[in-house]
């Protein structure tokens, strides 16, 4: 089970990645929200963000959370040296699937059903 420590570092973490991981998408969202743009505007831009640079904005994302956990680890749990790593083997591949697989589904929901229902409602994209 995980400790108190370690759920509310995921619960920070994770979505911020997948946010940032989803702001290929999003920017144009806002940019038509806020009134900076058009709708063709922004479907452009959409075009452009998650056709040409999906893999940049994902990558952040992935290495952010990465850094995240190395940061929590090196810091939180005290896992400075080979020796530490061997013996927290299993709660640092644990806490990392969970990350992953957590952070993978909540980017999925952002992306492909928050952000989309934004666009469709806003008329970037039907």
């Amino acid at each position: 089970m995980l400790e108190k420590k370690e759920k509310s570092f995921l619960k920070k973490i994770i979505p911020a990645s997948a946010f940032i991981a989803g702001l290929c998408c999003f920017t144009p969202v806002v940019f038509v929200f806020l009134g900076l743009g058009t709708a063709s505007f922004a479907a452009s831009m959409a075009d452009t963000l998650y056709g040409t640079y999906k893999w940049l904005f994902r990558g952040t994302g992935l290495f952010l959370l990465l850094i995240a956990l190395v940061w929590y680890f090196y810091k939180k749990e005290g896992v400075c040296t080979i020796d530490a790593v061997k013996r927290k083997r299993n709660k640092i591949i644990n806490l990392t699937l969970i990350a992953l697989i957590t952070g993978i589904i909540i980017y999925l929901i952002w992306l492909y059903v928050i952000v989309e229902i934004m666009g469709i409602l806003l008329g970037i994209w039907s």
